[in-house]
């Protein structure tokens, strides 16, 4: 419950987010990290928050895009043994206790999903977004993954799904693969702005927040 207060606190005034997930591993110098950087700055030109676990290599990669183009960043980092410290590109962050909070609060403030490159966390929170909205426990907002080279296999194996009647062949339409940043956008752009109606809208704070919440900008991780 504390993770639940704390993420709510820190989170609810950050608007429209896109969630963008993918490995904390990836260096500066990997070609992925500048297709994240790519795609933060053109999330943020588009009017969404770009929100990410907040640690470094992807999701520092997509912060620092939002930023540079001049958008809002921020970040739901987790607490592990071998501590992952918060990227220097967060408006805004929260640290979480457990993993479970974490993705529920990735998932609660987005209307969009972009994954790339990245090992077993970033296939949790990949698949944790493909069945909330296969069973409906959330709207079909689009699921963008990105750096097809590497998930091909994964692809692939979707399609397996599907053909064996594991999941339903239009459940392959929640998954759009691309490595284009404006192919990626104008998928976003048809999928969650026109359908959920969102417009941009001058922003101000609410004068008697419901849990103590604090508008932007903050920088510490909590």
């Amino acid at each position: 419950m504390r993770d639940f207060l704390r993420g709510f606190r820190t989170l609810h005034f950050v608007g429209p987010c896109v969630t963008v997930f993918g490995s904390a591993r990836i260096q500066r110098d990997d070609p992925h990290y500048e297709l994240a950087r790519k795609m933060g700055a053109a999330i943020a030109r588009l009017g969404f928050t770009v929100m990410t676990g907040g640690g470094p290599g992807i999701m520092e990669a997509a912060n620092r895009g939002a930023k540079e183009a001049g958008g809002r960043s921020v970040g739901c980092t987790i607490e592990l043994p071998s501590e992952q410290p918060a990227n220097a590109y967060l408006d805004r962050c929260v640290r979480m206790h457990y993993f479970f909070v974490r993705k529920a609060l990735l998932v609660k403030y987005s209307y969009a999903f972009v994954v790339m490159p990245g090992g077993a966390g970033t296939l949790d929170e990949l698949f944790e977004a493909v069945t909330l909205i296969q069973t409906g426990k959330i709207k079909n907002f689009p699921i963008v993954i990105m750096g097809t080279d590497y998930w091909k296999e994964l692809i692939g194996f979707i399609n397996k799904m599907a053909q064996r009647g594991m999941i339903a062949p239009s459940d392959l339409s929640l998954i759009y693969a691309t490595d284009s940043v404006e192919e990626a956008i104008e998928h976003i752009r048809t999928k969650a702005i026109e359908p959920f109606g969102l417009k941009r809208v001058a922003r101000r704070r609410r004068a008697f927040p419901w849990f103590g919440e604090r508008g932007l900008p903050l920088r510490q991780c909590r």
